[in-house]
């Protein structure tokens, strides 16, 4: 007997060959009726009997395609009454976007295969894709995911290319970017030249110029890389003077792990990471093999690598014999560029060349970067490959109002609540750079349009000088809906609870958030311990507050903090006399001393922060890291963890970490003032700068330990188990690692971050379940 049945699918089911695995099935199993793309997902209306229906939906679960993630599939009965001839793909159908926007994924096997072997018609053609791989959020301007609504709708496809797309048997079967030489994009050099004419073609033109040492801007898939011969000295500093980034490490992509391996050790796992459809860059031990230029990474013991994800990077790649750098095609600190005529005004002092393409960029996409961490991988900038796939809520959020919360001032992200799961924004990244902050507006419309959204509720930062904190009050106002404010270390608690499913009516956990600052009232906040359940927190810990010297240089001059600390409980003038030979005290001697004592003792400009990144930076400058200037966030204390020496890390001998103390006040706090005159003495013995950082890192991690302990026994009452660790500060490797392994040796369950990044890439989605958190409370008391 013939029954019939509605399918409904959530998940990522658009743009990854769904519908078409349907139709295989459907005619497998002898079905009639439809598939087809809403703003739902994939709504199939199916006719067969019931066993058959049955193995359909067995079939969805088990093999779905490789870049398809099922949510949630629920099944109808319809009427059965007028039975379909066949089984089809029908048109998409508009409606309110319910479903998941597929993010870009790196090029497929087959698809490479392809693209490098002469025989085929794709022979060297820089755009190959098909239903597994290939261009998706970079292109697309609106759900469904068809041509018509991606920016490959102005390119019509030839015969041989419509074939393949209407072959249901063909793996470029619905494949809206589907392209070959003779109907889709095209790639061209320029500036060209009459003598251009012993090249394949304008690919192996551009291979050319860099093995030569020119820099070329490429075109890519989320936008413009600068590229140039990673081994070429002259070309790298070039490169570093033209774009202005003077230290900040450079991404780096190699032809094969072969090649990334000459000059990195690379894990099982950091492989998978590199191969993967995401393909990001992932940051690798430099091994001793082989040695690239230190220009690449300046005091790093790491450095970050990505392997081709686009037919033009394999095009390119396969001629060199190094690795290239590949880093983002802007001037410092500015946006991605993504269009041709913008490139060329902004990228043309630069770049000596620019390979250019005509499929336009919709959506800005920056590569991201992960790290193994205590094991697993853990992402530190979630762009390219990760963004937008929603984050599921938490079970008990499922009445979570629409909502938009702003994110913060640094390393900027958005996101969404809607339908009760959280869509976080790419990388946006510093809003107090105009045009950064113009694109993060750009952004946020263009999220409101491609999910259809509307907001019931604006989060901001509790910081009200934030961009975006400005932006949400003003939105607030203009569409009067209400206005919640996030303490923003709540927020980065709230993130890492939230990522790790825990239930909102759980109970609290011990929350530790170590950064570089944030706005936390009469103080600012950036070394606390926090009882937090969803909706609120408690304080109950903290880093003993110092004071920003100059305020805001203190977070790009470290030698501020080494002398703000210095001069807590110390005679500056008998610490002087006592260790003049020093480096460090010979630096703040040339200071005015006068002007910045005056500043301690009236707080003029100087105010109070319990910051545990301005600690590293303070010890990381006393040791002679970055001490004068940092030229990005964090480079002082970045290059203090690459020098850690591991025998005394992990030596057995505990006391051989630097002393800190926990002081018991109304609220007790971490003292390091015990800890200056053990650095300092080291110092003055000639002690190995790893030495010195290994027992930094070891006595922090032991001091937050021991306060773990204190203020669970001391909240009983809450039966405090577990702990959740977030900041910026925890993507310090050694930190983090030496934090979850004692606190695991005692007992307690530790959530940390792997799906959004632990700095401030993570607030916008913490800000945005503590808002929906409150908004549920709310709901039941009314």
């Amino acid at each position: 007997m013939l029954i019939a049945r509605s399918i409904r699918v959530h998940g990522i089911v658009q743009g990854v060959g769904f519908r078409p695995t349907v139709l295989r099935f459907a005619k497998r199993l002898g079905l009639k009726g439809n598939v087809l793309n809403d703003g739902d997902g994939v709504l199939i209306h199916a006719w067969g009997i019931a066993e058959a229906l049955d193995q359909l939906t067995d079939l969805l679960r088990i093999e779905t395609p490789p870049l398809a993630r099922i949510d949630e599939i629920l099944v109808e009965d319809l009427s059965a009454d007028i039975t379909p001839k066949d089984f089809v793909i029908t048109s998409s159908e508009r409606g309110s976007p319910r479903t998941i926007i597929t993010p870009d994924a790196t090029t497929c096997t087959a698809c490479i295969v392809d693209t490098l072997s002469p025989p085929d018609r794709r022979y060297r053609y820089p755009f190959t894709n098909c239903t597994h791989c290939g261009p998706r959020f970079s292109i697309v301007k609106t759900i469904p995911y068809d041509r018509k609504n991606t920016s490959m709708a102005s390119f019509s496809m030839c015969d041989a290319c419509q074939r393949e797309y209407d072959s249901p048997n063909d793996r470029r079967f619905h494949a809206q970017p589907n392209a070959c030489h003779s109907c889709g994009p095209t790639v061209w050099l320029e500036p060209t030249s009459e003598e251009d004419t012993d090249w394949i073609d304008d690919i192996d033109k551009a291979c050319e110029q860099i093995k030569q040492g020119k820099i070329v801007a490429i075109k890519g898939i989320g936008g413009f890389h600068l590229a140039c011969d990673a081994s070429n000295i002259s070309a790298v500093k070039r490169l570093r003077k033209r774009k202005r980034r003077y230290q900040k490490p450079f991404a780096l992509m190699a032809a094969n792990m072969k090649s990334i391996r000459r000059f990195c050790t690379v894990s099982d796992k950091e492989e998978a990471l590199l191969k993967s459809s995401e393909s990001p860059i992932v940051i690798l031990q430099i091994n001793s093999q082989e040695e690239l230029p230190q220009a690449l990474a300046p005091g790093q013991s790491s450095l970050g690598f990505m392997l081709p994800y686009t037919p033009l990077h394999h095009l390119l790649l396969q001629q060199l014999d190094d690795p290239i750098v590949l880093t983002s095609g802007n001037l410092s600190d500015e946006p991605q560029c993504i269009d041709n005529d913008d490139a060329k005004k902004r990228l043309s002092n630069i770049a000596d060349f620019m390979l250019l393409h005509n499929r336009d960029i919709l959506n800005r996409v920056d590569d991201s970067v992960v790290r193994i961490i205590a094991n697993e991988a853990v992402i530190l900038r979630r762009s390219r490959g990760y963004a937008p796939v929603p984050l599921s809520l938490p079970p008990g959020f499922d009445s979570a109002p629409d909502a938009l919360a702003m994110g913060g001032e640094l390393k900027n992200t958005f996101c969404l609540i809607k339908d009760a799961q959280a869509i976080v924004s790419q990388h946006i990244g510093d809003l107090e750079d105009a045009p950064t902050y113009q694109d993060y507006l750009n952004n946020i419309q263009l999220y409101k349009q491609m999910y259809e959204h509307t907001a019931e509720r604006i989060v901001i930062d509790k910081h009200p000088e934030y961009m975006s904190s400005k932006l949400g009050q003003k939105t607030s106002e203009k569409n009067n809906v209400p206005l919640d404010k996030v303490q923003h270390h709540h927020a980065h608690i709230a993130a890492c609870m939230a990522e790790n499913a825990w239930p909102l009516n759980a109970g609290p956990v011990l929350g530790i958030a170590l950064d570089g600052l944030g706005h936390g009232g009469d103080t600012f906040w950036g070394g606390e311990f926090l009882l937090v359940n969803y909706a609120d927190y408690q304080r109950v810990g903290s880093f003993r507050p110092v004071a920003l010297l100059g305020g805001s240089k203190a977070m790009r001059e470290p030698w501020r903090n080494t002398y703000a600390h210095l001069n807590i409980e110390s005679d500056w003038s008998v610490l002087a006399d006592k260790y003049e030979h020093l480096e460090i005290i010979q630096l703040l001697q040339s200071k005015p001393l006068a002007t910045l004592n005056a500043m301690l003792q009236s707080g003029a400009n100087s105010p109070l922060a319990s910051s545990c990144g301005r600690l590293f930076d303070a010890v990381a400058a006393a040791v002679g890291f970055s001490a004068q200037t940092t030229s990005y966030e964090g480079q002082a204390a970045i290059e203090f963890e690459a020098v850690v020496d591991l025998d005394t890390l992990y030596h057995e001998d505990d006391s051989l970490s630097y002393s800190f103390e926990i002081v018991s006040n109304e609220m007790p706090f971490i003292d390091s003032t015990m800890m200056w005159p053990e650095v300092l003495e080291d110092l003055s013995l000639n002690t190995p700068r790893g030495v010195i950082s290994a027992r930094f890192h070891k006595g922090l991690a032991k001091i937050i330990v021991a306060m773990v302990d204190k203020v669970t026994s001391e909240k009983k009452s809450h039966d405090i188990n577990t702990i959740a660790l977030s900041g910026g500060v925890f993507q310090n490797r050694i930190l983090n690692e030496q934090v979850i392994t004692r606190l695991r040796e005692k007992g307690y369950q530790v959530l940390t971050h792997h799906q959004i990044p632990a700095n401030d890439g993570g607030i916008s989605f913490g800000q945005a379940v503590v808002s929906a958190a409150r908004a549920i409370a709310t709901f039941k008391e009314t």
